[in-house]
């Protein structure tokens, strides 16, 4: 079985470690190199960390980022040149960034997920539905719960469901961007999408939407307990990749929701 080469931004990172760990008990995946954005000299799974550069790219089929918007602006224009695939999973781009990702779409294959775990894209595609059967008559609002070190708030994947919103509503997500609220025990409903992120203590992610008539309530959520949900989706995703023309895909390509 030919296994496909990878690899994997921000090693030393929380995710670029599960990754690493992940890809090890995967026969499908040989790792070809481990980077960071900064040169250090030592080893990670017996490879040497590289810094982001052609040399440390051009073994690889794919290349997985979960690093910071920056770093992943970085590794895009080197896989640009190597015409490298990119699964990425960094969070926190401004809508400048986006358009710049969108861009390097059309000369390489890219997935971009705020999240790559399974049952938060199903949580995104229910949210969809439930938004466009609803309608204007209930009012929603994203609540979500990270640990202290996560730095971007709302979370990509509050981002994720916000869309959901907006898509079940056919507009755009700027349209009906409400508050962002920080730490806030509680936060309201209103004709916009609120939005409310919590940073505590060493949780992996909650997420939840609500949907309020003023009779009544329905709330879709979901729970993670352990990353290595996330590794193993982005190495489903780097599966999926690697036969694509260049384009811009996201999880929800990957299982073939409508």
């Amino acid at each position: 079985m030919k296994k496909i080469n990878i690899a994997i931004t921000g090693g030393l990172g929380k995710m670029g470690q599960k990754i690493i760990n992940s890809s090890k008990k995967d026969k499908k995946f040989k790792i070809t190199s481990i980077t960071e954005s900064k040169v250090l000299n030592k080893k990670v799974s017996g490879l040497k960390l590289q810094i982001n550069s052609k040399n440390a790219f051009k073994d690889a089929q794919v290349i997985i980022d979960f690093s910071v918007p920056k770093c992943t602006l970085t590794i895009l224009k080197i896989a640009s040149l190597l015409k490298k695939k990119v699964v990425i999973g960094t969070t926190g781009f401004s809508n400048k960034e986006e358009k710049l990702i969108k861009k390097y779409s059309r000369k390489i294959p890219i997935l971009k997920a705020g999240n790559m775990s399974l049952g938060v894209n199903l949580l995104v595609y229910l949210t969809e539905i439930a938004s466009r059967s609803l309608g204007n008559s209930f009012l929603n609002k994203v609540f979500e719960v990270h640990h202290k070190h996560k730095k971007d708030h709302p979370s990509g994947t509050a981002l994720m469901l916000g869309k959901g919103i907006a898509a079940g509503k056919k507009v755009d997500l700027s349209k009906i961007m409400g508050r962002k609220y920080f730490n806030k025990k509680s936060f309201p409903f209103s004709k916009k999408t609120n939005f409310n992120s919590l940073r505590i203590g060493k949780v992996v992610g909650e997420h939840e939407v609500k949907f309020s008539s003023g009779k009544e309530i329905i709330t879709l959520n979901h729970e993670a307990f352990d990353r290595t949900l996330y590794s193993e989706g982005a190495l489903a995703a780097a599966k999926w990749l690697v036969n694509k023309k260049p384009g811009l895909y996201s999880m929800r390509n990957v299982l073939n929701f409508k």
